[in-house]
């Protein structure tokens, strides 16, 4: 009898010491990314495709080619009109480099563009599984810096307007790119 009790307790002590598991669900939001839409300068209310551009961060030796036909670049995407890039979380300032008609042979249609991105970065708990996020708020003053590469060439993107300066989210366009 006292081994029936005994294997009983072991029983109950071994199931009340289980804990859930803590798994981040797929749809938790974590740290959402910069969201980019690009748009025609000629009709600002009107979205364009973009396709052959190729976008680096800084210090990175390859990016992100968002291009149909790229010939010894990885292909990720087809030509679109938005794409989504991250902030980094550990700094308060993101430098990203733009080749429009990247892998193209005429060296004289390549444009280069620079944008660095100011913001400041808020960390929030989400849950214990998931851990924590960061979410961003663009500079006022300055949220973007534009140049071309080399600066005596025109920049290809010609105005960027920041439509939201949280970006909390990546259900929304946060800057838009006109060229």
């Amino acid at each position: 009898m006292k081994k029936i009790v005994l294997l009983v307790l072991l029983v109950v002590f071994s199931f009340s010491s289980c804990e859930k598991d803590d798994i981040c669900d797929a749809n938790t939001p974590t740290t959402p990314r910069l969201v980019l839409g690009f748009y025609d300068i000629n009709n600002p209310s009107v979205a364009k495709n973009v396709a052959k551009l190729k976008v680096v961060g800084d210090g990175m030796t390859e990016g992100i080619v968002f291009n149909e036909n790229a010939i010894g670049e990885a292909k990720y995407q087809t030509s679109g009109n938005s794409i989504s890039i991250p902030l980094k979380t550990d700094k308060e300032t993101t430098k990203y480099t733009f080749t429009y008609n990247s892998g193209n042979a005429n060296p004289a249609i390549i444009f280069v563009d620079e944008v660095t991105i100011n913001y400041s970065r808020n960390t929030v708990y989400v849950s214990r599984a998931c851990g924590y996020k960061t979410i961003f708020t663009l500079n006022p003053t300055n949220a973007i810096i534009h140049t071309a590469i080399p600066s005596t060439n025109d920049t290809w993107m010609r105005y960027i307007s920041v439509e939201k300066t949280n970006i909390e989210n990546e259900n929304e366009t946060h800057l838009k790119i006109f060229f």
